[in-house]
């Protein structure tokens, strides 16, 4: 990849992770005080989802690192006994 892919990339993914924390940020400092019936509260989602979300994603992230870490360390001792057993 040249160096200028890798500065479209970068840039594309810093802007891609600026709005999200930006619409983030204001989901769930701003909306709580703006009416109920504003224009602006149809933009976002139920503030139920401002915490179910990032708690699945953290479930999901745990589970992956644990299941990563687990295989690792199955495959570590099934090479250990392979090596005791010749």
């Amino acid at each position: 990849m040249s160096q200028v892919q890798e500065k479209a990339v970068g840039g594309a993914l810093f802007g891609i992770g600026f709005f999200v924390f930006t619409y983030y940020s204001i989901w769930t400092l701003l909306v709580p005080f703006i009416d109920k019936d504003h224009f602006l509260r149809s933009l976002f989602p139920s503030q139920w989802y401002a915490i179910a979300i990032p708690v699945f994603l953290l479930v999901v992230g745990c589970a992956g690192i644990f299941g990563f870490i687990s295989m690792v360390m199955i495959k570590s001792n099934k090479k250990d006994t392979s090596k005791k057993s010749s």
